[in-house]
């Protein structure tokens, strides 16, 4: 008698885990179906992040301003140290010149002493730490010496720190080139943000940025706060000469700026030598903690990591040159986060 078997009856488990993820994508592709299109930023909101990437870039402009600096001042050390070396070569060579020319002398005699040998030794060093050669030479002869060995170990010093200094330079120099592509980085980002607008929003975002320009470098009332110093006085006013002027990383002038491009042009103008970046000017003088101490041409110093500087105008407000988009012009200082003043 044949065996009838039952069909094999699928497992209960993979028809409840089949059901439900066939379950699960017809709800998916519902949801998918039914969902609105992903909203696009707001004007507002666009003008938002293109504000804070515009931030962004000044604290990376101020790093490339500070790398900037370091370049010139190691550049001009470099300069004078190879300065120092050819001068002294040509010391050594005279020296040895002259020695030289003592031995011609004795030759030409035929009687050229050890002594005279000696001197045009390479390496001078050798002989003088041996008593017996010391005791040969006269007074002179060991002054003309110890002259080529100083000369020498002067020689060495200078071409040392040369080195060190032009690999320090090479340091710098890269840098400067990271700071500025991550200044480049952020201005690149905004614009992409600014493109994603429609033409008549870019227009009405410019019109509201050239309103502000132009109402805050109107004249506006600064009180009667005095000047911190006469010099203070003199770079306040030069600054003032600079109103309108457009806004430009890493610009000190003389038709644009960046902030600590602005300040320390303002003090140059005045006869004083400050630093070029806005964290190097916190330290250039003496700090004024309390916004009421202030006075005309004080620097103004803004953000944890002090990225941004003005100078006081008076009746709580600042002459700055703030961003890209914008030009030198008047704020409120309560429009950024106050740290402190410094008094020059």
């Amino acid at each position: 008698m044949a065996s009838h078997r039952r069909p094999k009856q699928p497992s209960r488990t993979r028809v409840t885990v089949l059901t439900t993820a066939a379950a699960a994508a017809v709800a998916f592709s519902a949801q998918a179906a039914n969902a609105a299109p992903s909203e696009k930023p707001s004007k507002d909101e666009v003008k938002a992040k293109v504000d804070a990437l515009y931030e962004q870039a000044e604290q990376a402009t101020e790093k490339l301003d500070g790398a900037k600096s370091k370049q010139e001042k190691l550049q001009k050390e470099i300069s004078t140290i190879q300065d120092n070396v050819a001068r002294g070569q040509q010391d050594l060579n005279e020296l040895r010149d002259s020695i030289g020319l003592a031995a011609a002398a004795q030759y030409r005699t035929g009687n050229i002493d050890s002594s005279v040998q000696l001197f045009l030794s390479s390496n001078p060093d050798d002989y003088l730490d041996k008593a017996s050669t010391m005791d040969q030479l006269s007074a002179q002869q060991v002054e003309a010496l110890k002259k080529i060995q100083e000369k020498q170990r002067e020689l060495a010093q200078e071409r040392a720190e040369a080195a060190d200094k032009l690999s320090d330079l090479s340091a710098t120099r890269a840098e400067l080139a990271k700071q500025k592509q991550a200044v480049q980085a952020k201005l690149a980002s905004a614009q992409k943000l600014l493109n994603s607008l429609t033409a008549a929003e870019r227009a009405a975002l410019a019109a509201a940025d050239a309103r502000a320009s132009r109402g805050a470098s109107a004249r506006v009332d600064l009180g009667d706060v005095p000047a911190a110093s006469s010099r203070a006085a003199a770079a306040f006013a030069w600054a003032q000469n600079q109103l309108g002027k457009p806004y430009s990383f890493g610009a000190s002038g003389p038709n644009s700026f960046d902030c600590s491009g602005l300040t320390s042009k303002a003090y140059a103008a005045a006869g004083v030598t400050i630093p070029r970046t806005s964290e190097a000017q916190a330290n250039a003088g003496t700090r004024i903690y309390s916004e009421s101490d202030l006075k005309v041409g004080d620097l103004v110093l803004f953000y944890g990591d002090l990225h941004h500087v003005g100078l006081y105008a008076g009746n709580g407000m600042i002459l700055h040159a703030p961003r890209t988009g914008t030009v030198v012009r008047y704020e409120s200082i309560n429009n950024m986060p106050f740290q402190f003043g410094v008094r020059i």
